[in-house]
Formats: C-alpha cells, structure tokens, sequence
C-alpha cells in the first residue's frame, strides 16, 4: 500500500476538522469533492456565498461546513480573542476585524485556537509567508520546539532506497540558511515527523558535498558541527553527517565513503544545509524522479497548519489535508 493510502486510513480512522480558508481557488473545491467523498475529514471552508458559489460550481461540497466571516456568530469572539492575543502588539478591535476579514487565514488560526478547527491547510494561491506569519502570531510554537520548519514528504516510485522510496527532505520550504543549532533542531524535528507519519525509525543524513572531510569550506564546516550538536543533544538518534547525498542513500557508496557508520546509506530523513539545496532538491526528485512531493508541511507549531505549493494540484491539498489530520491525531 502507498504510503498517502495507508496515511488517508489513518485520518479515516479518527476524524479530524480541517479549516480550508482559500475559498478564491478552485482547487480548493475539487480538493474538499474528494475529502468529502473519500471521508477523510470533516471540513470548515471559510467565504462568502458568492466566493463559495463561483468557485464549487458543479462539485458536490454538501458535506463541509460553509462559513461566511462576515456573518458568523462567532466573528466577534475571534476579533476579540485576537485583540487579547496582540494586544501588546498594538492591535485594536478595528485592526482585528480588518485583518480577519481579509484574509481568511488569520479567521482560521483564531478558529483553531478558539477550539473551533483541529488544524489548517493553505497556500495554494498565497506565500508560504503569507501562511505562516497567521499561525506564528496566533497558535504559536510547540512547547520546547527551538524553531518552525518545514519538510517535504517525499515518496519516489520503484525505489530501492530510504524506507522504500519514502523519505522527509528538510529544510526545504522555510529557512533560508539556518546555522549549526538551527540545523540541528531540524534534524530532531524531521526525525519526529518521520517516526509520526511514516511509522519506521528514522536515520538521518546531514547532507554537503562533502562526506567525512572530503572537501574544506565553511559551508561543510556548518554541517560538521550541526552534526556534533545533534548528536550530543539527541544521543539516541541515528544521525551521521557531513554526507554527500549518494553516500547517505546508497549502501555501498556509503560503506565506502563512511565505513562504520550506521546511516551511511541507509538513510530515510536527509537534512539539507540551506534552503537553496533543500527546495532545489525536492523539486529535481519531483519532476525527474516522478514522485509525489507532500508539503511543505510544517513542524513546531502547537497545532498543524501546513503549507501547499502555489503550483498544487487538487490531488496534492486531499494528500495533505490527510497528512495534517494524522498530525492533528498526534498532538
């Protein structure tokens, strides 16, 4: 079984409400059609009726709950919960209103922390920044969590290597070039999230193109030393590093490469040293590779809210939506 279907019977499992508040794609509509169908979550869509009608004509969305942010009982409670959230940030009731009113994604983090909504997917026709800075100033980070990032899950097909062709690529759609601690925390979120979705044990490379002093430079500097916090910090995870990518995924490169180290190829999470190679990366084993990319999904915050890519199918959000309620399962 695949992995995105053994992950939709997950969320079958133990139904989660997740808030769609991009309701002027059309995506959007064809993606909650098949939630809806395939009862994977139940489903908040914020709009108006005239946003709601243009963009589901013709798309059974029956099943979801249809909330217009100008008439809902609830609207002044939301403004005034984040007036109390901001207020220390300046924030006024006509401000809150203001904002809420205009973008939808600010009314579905105040739902979520209102206990309204279990989590949120967006991004479909907005930033990533635009999806997070909602969240960030709303729900907030998890306890304990060092930073916010983001990871890519990857599922290559007819492949031999990571956990049978699955693997979380990170960072790939957040940090720009994060330092040796900021790597670090990465590499113990993404193992976290791979542990979560995947349901193996995780082995995480900590990529450059070096592997074990191979080449000099600052940039495998960084990596050597997120490598020697990650394993003084984490002591029971599997992690090696610096690695270049085929000595992490291959076994016999990696047993010649790295010999005596466990991960060396055999690796399943593969932290990238900045955004650069990270993004880059996913998209060349997407396009080239021909595998299903779900992300950039995030890790760190106190509830799921998960980002999409403005080039998203309808496929891709019902895959994420599905992934954001497995998280919403596990918080």
């Amino acid at each position: 079984m695949a992995f995105i279907d053994v992950i939709k019977e997950r969320a079958k499992a133990d139904k989660k409400t997740i808030v769609l508040p991009e309701s002027m794609d059309r995506r959007t509509f064809e993606a909650a059609a098949q939630i809806l169908k395939e009862d994977l979550a139940d489903l908040i869509i914020i709009g108006t009726p005239e946003e709601v009608a243009k963009n589901s004509e013709g798309l059974d969305i029956s099943g979801a709950t249809v909330i217009n942010p100008f008439t809902y009982e609830k609207t002044q409670d939301y403004i005034d919960l984040f007036v109390e959230l901001r207020k220390s940030k300046g924030m006024t009731p006509e401000k809150a209103k203001e904002t809420i009113l205009s973008d939808y994604a600010y009314y579905g983090c105040l739902m979520i922390k209102n206990g309204d909504a279990d989590g949120l997917v967006s991004g479909a026709c907005h930033s990533t920044a635009n999806t997070l800075r909602p969240c960030l100033q709303i729900i907030k980070t998890k306890p304990g969590t060092k930073l916010v990032s983001a990871f890519f899950l990857m599922e290559v097909p007819n492949c031999e290597f990571g956990e049978n062709g699955t693997f979380i690529f990170a960072d790939s759609g957040l940090n720009q070039n994060p330092n040796p601690e900021e790597l670090a925390a990465i590499a113990a979120s993404s193992a976290d999230s791979f542990r979560m979705l995947v349901g193996a044990e995780p082995k995480v490379a900590m990529l450059s193109h070096s592997t074990k002093g191979s080449a000099k430079h600052d940039d495998v500097t960084k990596v050597v030393e997120a490598t020697r916090i990650a394993k003084e910090e984490y002591p029971d995870l599997a992690l090696d590093g610096e690695l270049q990518l085929d000595a992490a995924i291959v076994p016999e490169i990696g047993a010649s490469k790295a010999p005596g180290s466990a991960v060396a190829g055999h690796a399943n999470v593969l932290i990238f040293p900045d955004l650069d190679a990270g993004n880059i990366g996913y998209k060349l084993v997407q396009r080239l590779g021909k595998a299903e990319a779900y992300g950039p999904l995030c890790q760190g915050i106190a509830r799921p809210v998960n980002d999409l890519s403005r080039g998203c199918s309808a496929e891709d959000i019902v895959g994420v939506v599905a992934i954001t309620a497995v998280q919403c399962q596990n918080m």
